[in-house]
């Protein structure tokens, strides 16, 4: 397989992914996917600035920032004064957040199971995130290294 076969296909999968995801969650919970991966980043690192989100989410902190300003809007999370930072605010999950987090968490996992549990053994997804894991990460270090040549 080319690496251009290659892209294609995993270009495609996350396409009919997110795709099949989002409009389960709409139907579903009344929120598009990319919210619920916001309140996912969130839950995971307790607070949660908007850098935090973009960096997490492989997104411009314009569009993060776009993200928690929705989020807030629905109730799903609050601002606080960032510690740590008086120039910054923290994002944390409201009571409403939380249980929004966790139908979607249950809702994701139910449509994985039918679109990649069901077609994968344990071994082949076993051995396909550990691929995947290791090419994004070292696929990113490569764009920040190339990036910082750049400047």
């Amino acid at each position: 397989m080319t690496s251009e076969a290659l892209f294609a296909d995993l270009v495609g999968l996350e396409i009919e992914l997110w795709g099949a995801l989002d409009a389960r969650l709409r139907a579903e919970l009344g929120l598009p996917l990319s919210d619920c991966e916001g309140l996912r980043v969130i839950a995971a690192r307790g607070n949660s600035r908007v850098n935090d989100l973009a960096d997490d989410l492989v997104i411009t902190v314009g569009g993060a920032s776009k993200l928690a300003d929705r989020l807030e809007r629905a109730g799903l999370v609050t601002r606080q004064a960032n510690p740590d930072d008086r120039r910054s605010s923290v994002l944390q999950l409201t009571d409403t957040g939380i249980a929004a987090r966790e139908r979607a968490a249950e809702l994701v996992r139910a449509e994985l199971a039918i679109r990649v549990d069901a077609r994968l053994s344990a071994d082949e997804r076993r051995v396909l995130a550990e691929a995947l894991h290791k090419l994004r990460f070292r696929t990113a270090d490569t764009v920040k290294t190339t990036s910082k040549g750049n400047d």
